[in-house]
């Protein structure tokens, strides 16, 4: 073996013993329900997710956010056991997510940006699946299937097969299909996508009841309203690398801060930025729309 292949070794050897001790470092520590290790996810020479460290604690409304391609999904996808990190560690609700995949797999909850339903099944069918595949009793899937689909306003037609729900209908059996086996942490996908505003009201107000009773939501939304409504944390991930995170409101009043001392009494540094102002200064900024944009269309 050449002396670079013996270095390149010896380099992937050290970083994956420096992610261990990382990871054994937080055991003695309180629990979190989400930690990501130096996450690296590659496609061949395309780096998706470039060493992202991520601390979720539990009972939080965790926003997870970013423009077009900046790798939500990629993380969410590895942090659920849907796909393997080229390099770096996960651990879910203090267990390690490549030792004990079934054991984090049992205690939480997805909904993916893209449905996995049966169409030809029932709601209710969909549902009792569901249920016995995470180990429950058929009575108690039963009753948890029919308090589901009536909080969904799912259980109009019992007869109707999936592939006859609208787009929204299947959001909202997708989110009973991830809360049947009550699970500690939910991983939220762009869950209002494509939802109309009574959908949409009847998700986001069972959501906060949800983190009202301790379970952690971990959300992906490009829908900056609602993510600054119902989340209190949140992340930002551009271009692969994570670079911000933080409480929410901490952020927004430290821009303003920093606006109001730069303007020197120009601006009200009381009043916190909006999140999509916030978002667009962490990311870049906008692109202009001035008078010379699209000159024929006038």
């Amino acid at each position: 073996m050449s002396c670079l292949a013996v270095s390149r070794l010896t380099g992937v050897v050290l970083g994956a013993y420096k992610i261990r001790l990382m990871m054994n470092s937080v055991e003695t520590e309180r629990v979190m329900a989400v930690e990501t290790f130096e996450l690296v996810r590659r496609f061949g020479d395309f780096t998706a997710v470039d060493r992202v460290n991520l601390r979720v604690e539990r009972g939080q409304f965790f926003g997870f956010l970013g423009p077009n391609g900046a790798g939500k999904s990629t993380t969410i996808k590895m942090l659920t056991g849907l796909l393997q990190p080229t390099e770096g560690g996960v651990r879910v609700l203090g267990r390690d997510l490549a030792a004990e995949p079934q054991e984090v797999k049992r205690r939480i909850g997805v909904v993916p940006e893209d449905l996995n339903l049966f169409e030809r099944l029932t709601g209710a069918e969909m549902l009792t699946f569901t249920g016995r595949m995470y180990g429950l009793k058929r009575e108690e899937t039963s009753e948890r299937a029919r308090e589901l689909l009536a909080l969904m306003e799912l259980d109009a037609d019992p007869k109707k097969l999936v592939v006859e729900y609208s787009h929204g209908m299947k959001k909202k059996l997708s989110l009973a299909c991830a809360l049947i086996h009550r699970p500690e942490i939910l991983f939220l996908d762009e869950p209002f996508e494509g939802v109309d505003a009574l959908a949409s009201r009847t998700l986001k107000d069972l959501l906060l009841k949800l983190t009202a009773r301790g379970i952690t939501v971990f959300l992906t939304s490009h829908v900056l309203e609602i993510v600054e409504r119902l989340c209190t944390h949140i992340a930002i991930i551009t271009e692969g690398r994570l670079v911000v995170e933080g409480a929410l409101g901490e952020l927004r009043r430290g821009i303003a801060l920093a606006d109001g001392a730069a303007a020197a009494g120009g601006a009200d540094s009381s009043n916190p930025v909006s999140l999509e102002d916030y978002f667009i200064r962490v990311i870049g900024g906008a692109r202009p729309a001035g008078e010379d944009v699209l000159p024929w269309l006038a």
